[in-house]
């Protein structure tokens, strides 16, 4: 597939990509977008939760009455838990909620998500650029020229960027990543992918391996 190249002005230049058929050109594999999203939604989970179970609550181990004669139901001490108050039986315990995926899949992933975004025509290609500051208004006037304003956008730069990164940080609907660190959820979740030239270079590079 063969697009055109725009500047930060949002115009089109003479020059154009092609995009490399075995990353943007696959047939997409949606099981292996569903379980690296999943992954990678497990792995931000805290599993810090916990309750306190029967053993764990503070109080006395006297028996509240005698087994029989009261007509009542047979009890154990206040930590039982049928009281309120008393320890919860299976609560939850500190857990991790990662799971193993092998890099293949992960990798199948990438490129099924690059291969929806590029099917559907959702990447948008633009010379390299660089801010000498950070500038929340100049990088929203760079969505504008793109008319990308409105949209949920992902910038794909190929090498790590503090003043554009420090720039889009303030805009709800934008992230920008570099492309080692790209992510399957970061491309689902985004309405477009903008990538500077030097980022489809990377994962020519990288993703063919």
């Amino acid at each position: 597939m063969k697009l055109s190249v725009y500047n930060i002005k949002g115009k089109e230049t003479s020059k154009s990509v092609n995009l490399d058929k075995e990353i943007f050109g696959i047939d997409p594999n949606t099981h292996a977008i569903y379980l690296d999203v999943k992954n990678y939604l497990a792995a931000q989970r805290q599993g810090t939760h916990k309750s306190k179970e029967r053993g764990e609550i503070k109080g006395s181990r006297r028996k509240l009455r005698k087994q029989k004669g009261s007509g009542a139901a047979r009890v154990g001490d206040i930590k039982n838990p049928i009281f309120r108050g008393g320890g919860r039986i299976f609560g939850p315990r500190p857990r991790s909620y990662e799971f193993k995926l092998n890099k293949k899949v992960k990798n199948i992933a990438r490129k099924s998500a690059l291969s929806q975004k590029a099917k559907n025509k959702n990447i948008i290609v633009i010379e390299d650029f660089s801010m000498e500051s950070p500038s929340t208004k100049g990088y929203a006037k760079i969505l504008s020229n793109l008319e990308q304003e409105n949209n949920k956008t992902l910038l794909i730069l190929a090498d790590s960027n503090k003043n554009i990164l420090l720039s889009s940080r303030n805009l709800k609907k934008t992230k920008v990543v570099t492309a080692s660190n790209l992510t399957t959820y970061d491309l689902v979740n985004a309405n477009k992918l903008m990538f500077v030239e030097s980022s489809i270079k990377f994962l020519e590079k990288n993703y063919k391996k």
